[in-house]
């Protein structure tokens, strides 16, 4: 993607596609796992949580602390710089447009507390809005050693004021994989399953970024307030990554029994901003070996975030 402050030339979609990303390779350990359980929230009300202290402190002798699966949605940055894009010949846009519009996660094996691995990515779809380009990066993060594939995350991305580069009565699009592979979301008009409730931190975001997202849209008050002249934005506002990270933790806690590797994969649609310090109720239904969520901040009752969390198994307890 291009950092210039106006686009200067159409998407070449061929461009686009062509171009070969360069494997990424990179260490984690402990300390990286446990510093995204903290910017995630975990611990955040009760520092002795007896379903969220294992994410953190090797609790009853445990070798290894337990990993969110969440986590894995740092790996896409090992590739940017943690600035939120990567650089594709024949894109052409405004960076201060973009938006991150929704995240998929495939889990294929528990994932280590500490590990040396491998980021390969691709185009796996592009689409001509008319007035945006959708951009959509596939992750696949595999271990360095036995080259065993450990997750993938999908991010689609919204490049506002970058379409227009087809045929209107033919809009382009590419897609690598089944339009139905991630399913729509479908928030129940029945009561939910569960509630939980979370208040963020004020300074949530300055302790997320830790993690390696260093836009400075979520720590600069400057840079927030012009991107505010598009999105009304009146301080700097936490991740959406971090909010997903809420809401997956609250399905672990409340359908898990605080049990990270019962989670399959996780879908997450982007709805509107969070401030750091608001409250994050995320409405849960149990649907099968599916749970879908809905995050809202209480404090606006404004839907954040939707989605869903797919389980490997149903917990006999439910």
């Amino acid at each position: 993607m291009a950092t210039s402050s106006k686009p200067t030339a159409p998407v070449d979609p061929e461009v686009v596609l062509a171009h070969k990303f360069p494997e990424v390779s990179f260490d984690y350990d402990e300390r990286d796992v446990a510093l995204y359980a903290l910017g995630v929230g975990a611990c955040g009300d009760d520092a002795v949580d007896e379903k969220e202290l294992h994410f953190v402190y090797h609790r009853d002798g445990q070798p290894h602390i337990k990993v969110l699966p969440t986590f894995v949605s740092l790996f896409p940055n090992k590739n940017n710089n943690g600035l939120g894009f990567v650089d594709v010949p024949g894109l052409n846009f405004d960076a201060s447009l973009l938006l991150h519009g929704q995240q998929y996660i495939e889990i294929y094996r528990p994932i280590p507390s500490y590990a040396s691995v491998v980021n390969r990515v691709k185009v796996a779809g592009l689409q001509d809005k008319g007035k945006a380009t959708v951009l959509e990066l596939e992750t696949t993060t595999s271990l360095k050693e036995s080259g065993e594939i450990l997750c993938m995350n999908r991010s689609t991305i919204y490049l506002r004021g970058a379409g227009g580069f087809s045929d209107s009565s033919r809009p382009y699009s590419y897609a690598t994989y089944p339009a139905n592979q991630v399913s729509r979301i479908s928030i129940p008009n029945s009561a939910p399953s569960a509630v939980y409730d979370d208040q963020t931190k004020q300074s949530q975001a300055l302790l997320y970024r830790l993690s390696g997202d260093y836009n400075p849209l979520h720590s600069d008050p400057d840079i927030a307030l012009l991107a505010g002249s598009f999105c009304r934005f009146t301080r700097p506002i936490l991740h959406g990554l971090c909010t997903l990270g809420f809401a997956a933790r609250a399905v672990i806690k409340s359908f898990c029994n605080g049990e990270p590797t019962a989670v399959k994969s996780i879908f997450g649609r982007f709805l509107l901003h969070v401030y750091p310090g608001e409250t994050l109720s995320t409405e849960m239904w149990l649907d099968g070996q599916k749970v879908h969520y809905q995050t809202k901040v209480k404090e606006r009752n404004r839907a954040v975030l939707s989605g869903y969390v797919l389980l490997q198994h149903i917990p006999s307890s439910l």
